[in-house]
């Protein structure tokens, strides 16, 4: 029986120093490491609050990033890793909310906690709406206003 499940140096070596290990797997691609902090993947970090989402096929991961980047990980024994990143994204939400804008569509408001403690709102706008119009994000503003003041956030 082992008494200490250690974690092997070249983990450790690939995080930062602040963060802590929960769990990783091994792929052809190198780790995918979950730490209370970020997810790592190969050499990249990517802290909780900007993972938008995780999908898990039987090859692997692919994370979409809220700024709409993708990462993929292949990954054949994955281990306990889904189920970190699904609790740590979980986690990392504060306030989802759907707000109609218009007879187009709306905007789903979120908030995240950042590794330093701060709230960080993005705005998903619906699929065809131009996040970039002027008109839409006055509107998506004034919603945020009143989330805000709905959960004290």
């Amino acid at each position: 029986m082992r008494l200490f499940n250690r974690t092997p140096a070249e983990v450790r070596a690939a995080v930062d120093p602040a963060d802590r290990v929960l769990t990783y797997a091994r792929g052809p691609d190198g780790y995918v490491i979950a730490t209370d902090h970020a997810l790592y993947l190969g050499g990249t970090r990517l802290p909780w609050f900007q993972v938008d989402r995780g999908v898990w096929d039987e090859e692997g991961l692919t994370v979409v990033t809220t700024a709409g980047l993708t990462h993929r990980a292949l990954l054949p024994e994955p281990g306990r890793v889904p189920e970190a990143v699904r609790e740590r994204v979980t986690a990392s939400i504060l306030v989802s909310q759907y707000v109609p804008l218009d007879v187009r569509g709306g905007v789903r408001l979120v908030a995240r906690r950042a590794e330093d403690d701060r709230t960080v709102w993005e705005f998903v706008f619906d699929e065809g709406l131009d996040s970039t119009d002027p008109g839409l994000r006055a509107l998506a503003e004034q919603a945020l206003e009143g989330v805000r003041r709905s959960f004290g956030v």
